[in-house]
């Protein structure tokens, strides 16, 4: 399948913005007018992930934690409660109240801890952060570099968290209706797992085989050598 035909597919795929949740981090900007008043809030983030006395030159990722209580704190605006709303929502909730101290502000949300983990039958395994919200699971496995020789094209598995609950998922990679699932495009959170394939099993048990042989051969000849000496 080619690029062109690739993004006619997922053209017809409804993209959903991720829900907001307790302990994201959110990059905010606000611009307005006069780009110096907005720079109070802008620069907030920053200065809440500079580095600490004993690390001085340590940097994590700049944003604004969401709280236990749903919230972040925003210079001069105060507290907005954004858990529970998409990023969109959070924006558009944010313009309002940024609009009672800025002439005509424009806002932009994202998240900067939007993060999926590959495993299983995957070159380079791990977890991942993404740089934009709209992830596919073919740019995540791309990431993880393809599947090896041995992972099931056929039966890739997406677990979600929705709602403290647990769900599974099933995709073809082999297949244009990957691009007909729920699970095409990911959520914060999500965990790919590639299954390894029928030749992996059996080398597994070859390998898990010969290796019993080995040692029944070796302990074998250590009682036989033992019998022989008493």
């Amino acid at each position: 399948m080619n690029q062109t035909e690739r993004k006619r597919l997922e053209s017809a795929i409804a993209f959903t913005e991720p829900i907001i949740q307790t302990d994201d981090i959110l990059g905010i900007s606000i611009i307005t007018v006069d780009p110096q008043t907005a720079a109070v809030v802008n620069q907030s983030s920053v200065q809440e992930t500079m580095g600490n006395a004993r690390n001085p030159s340590s940097r994590e990722i700049e944003g604004f934690s969401v709280d236990k209580n749903g919230e972040i704190e925003l210079a001069i605006i105060g507290k907005v409660k954004v858990a529970g709303l998409s990023t969109f929502q959070a924006r558009e909730l944010i313009r309002k109240e940024a609009a009672e101290y800025y002439q005509n502000p424009n806002v932009t949300v994202r998240l900067l801890n939007f993060k999926v983990s590959v495993l299983g039958e995957v070159n380079r395994p791990g977890s991942f952060t993404m740089p934009n919200e709209k992830v596919s699971i073919l740019d995540a496995l791309s990431l993880a570099g393809d599947l090896t020789l041995y992972g099931k094209r056929e039966n890739i598995m997406v677990i979600r968290d929705q709602n403290g609950q647990k769900e599974y998922g099933t995709l073809s990679i082999n297949s244009s209706d990957i691009f007909k699932s729920p699970y095409y495009y990911l959520k914060q959170n999500d965990v790919i797992y590639v299954e390894p394939n029928k030749a992996k099993v059996f080398s597994l048990n070859s390998t898990a085989r010969s290796t019993a042989v080995v040692t029944l051969s070796a302990i074998s000849t250590i009682v036989l050598i033992i019998t022989r000496i008493w």
